[in-house]
C-alpha cells in the first residue's frame, strides 16, 4: 500500500470548490458525468459513471472532506482527505489518499493529476 500526498490550486474561494465537491449537480457540471454525493457522513458516493465509489467519513462545510474509497478486496481502508485553505489565487487545495494499492498507484497519480483536479481547475478557468 502506498500514500499520496499533493496540493493544488484551483481559482476558486473554498466554499465553491467546497460544493464542487459534494453537489451532485455541480459535480456534474465539471466532471461531465452524473454523480451521486451527499454531506451526510456513512452516506455512498459515485463519481465519473461508477470509476470513483465510496462511503463519505466526515465533512467541515467549506473546509474538509473525508471519504472512505472502494477497491477489489482491501487490506487496509483506502482514506481521501481533502483539505481546503484559502490563497491568493482562489484554494489551495490539500490532497492526502492513503492505502492505495500498490499495483493501482500510478493509475490514482495520474487520475488525481490529470483527471479529476484538471478538470475541476478547468471548470473554474473557464467560468
Amino acid at each position: 500500500m502506498k500514500d499520496y500526498k499533493k496540493y493544488y490550486v484551483v481559482p476558486a474561494p473554498p466554499e465553491e470548490v467546497f460544493g464542487a465537491l459534494t453537489h451532485p449537480g455541480t459535480i456534474q457540471l465539471w466532471t461531465g458525468e452524473p454523480a451521486e454525493m451527499s454531506t451526510v457522513p456513512g452516506s455512498e458516493f459515485s463519481m465519473w459513471d461508477g470509476s470513483i465509489v465510496g462511503k463519505n467519513l466526515s465533512f467541515e462545510q467549506g473546509k474538509r472532506i473525508e471519504q472512505q474509497w472502494y477497491f477489489g478486496e482491501q487490506e487496509e481502508d483506502s482514506i481521501v482527505t481533502i483539505i481546503l485553505h484559502e490563497h491568493k489565487r482562489g484554494t489551495s487545495v490539500e490532497l492526502r489518499h492513503v492505502n492505495i494499492p500498490d499495483e493501482d498507484y500510478e493509475d490514482f497519480v495520474d487520475g488525481w493529476d490529470h483527471s479529476y483536479f484538471a478538470a475541476l481547475i478547468e471548470f473554474y478557468e473557464e467560468e
